[in-house]
């Protein structure tokens, strides 16, 4: 989940242990602004939801997942419902091999125990078991394929524009047409530099930002039908069916809609 004490203190100690675990748990959304550290992090959602903003875009973490971040990588975040997760901290000198941009993963069973018995550690000594487990963690982080949970955001700046008022009214459904006009662009000139940009074309971005908010919206427990009609959709078993073909499962069956 996003930061908080003591954990944002040994994000910025360049030395000391491998890894440092912190687990925590949220009764209310919480946002962390815009800030970055030495070490890298493994941020991971046990129940609801967090949504990660860089400047290259943003990550949804639902329950099951982790964002790793690489060392100094500029972020904020925001949790969305009731939620539980934990905080990896690695050191620069165990990041060299782990990837150099933000990617979503999910959490397979081995690295999950291995966090949560990273966890459990006191002030004593640091001993051989313990950097078995360290380096068992920055392992598994470095094996891990990316989760298609990220929305990368334009440079172009007539592109931003269009781009931050869908994330504003993700249900807005105005054509392409509107939306060249916004931008003070073309629908050819916008078809064209969304897949360049961002390597989705236009209609695929706005899905996948409509997507991403609905795991948003789960996350706070609002009903399905709710979120179907909020985000545009006339159909809700159409809005179903684009659910399960994104997520490989309808909304209730997510963990998110089943509380994580």
């Amino acid at each position: 989940m996003p930061e908080l004490q003591p954990s944002t203190a040994i994000g910025h100690a360049i030395d000391g242990p491998t890894v440092a675990v912190f687990t925590v748990a949220l009764k209310a959304e919480f946002s962390a602004p815009a800030h970055r550290h030495p070490r890298g992090q493994l941020v991971g959602c046990s129940r609801g939801a967090v949504t990660i903003l860089t400047e290259l875009g943003a990550w949804v973490v639902p329950a099951g997942h982790a964002i790793w971040l690489p060392p100094d990588q500029l972020h904020g975040g925001q949790s969305f419902g009731p939620g539980a997760g934990w905080s990896v901290y690695v050191a620069p000198r165990a990041c060299r091999g782990l990837p150099d941009r933000p990617r979503t993963v999910r959490v397979p069973g081995l690295l999950r125990e291995a966090v949560l018995r990273a966890a459990e550690w006191g002030d004593e000594g640091w001993d051989e078991a313990r950097q078995r487990i360290a380096d068992l963690i920055v392992d598994e982080i470095g094996r891990l394929p990316a989760e298609g949970l990220d929305l990368p955001m334009p440079r172009d700046p007539r592109l931003q524009r269009v781009a931050r008022a869908i994330l504003e009214h993700p249900g807005d459904d105005r054509g392409i047409a509107a939306w060249a006009a916004l931008a003070h662009s073309t629908p050819r000139t916008l078809s064209r530099r969304f897949p360049l940009e961002t390597g989705l074309s236009f209609t695929d971005w706005r899905q996948r930002a409509r997507m991403l908010r609905a795991l948003e919206l789960l996350a706070e427990g609002h009903a399905v039908t709710t979120i179907a009609l909020d985000l545009g959709y006339s159909s809700v078993s159409g809005f179903i069916a684009l659910f399960r073909r994104s997520f490989g499962v309808t909304p209730t069956a997510h963990p998110i809609g089943r509380g994580g």
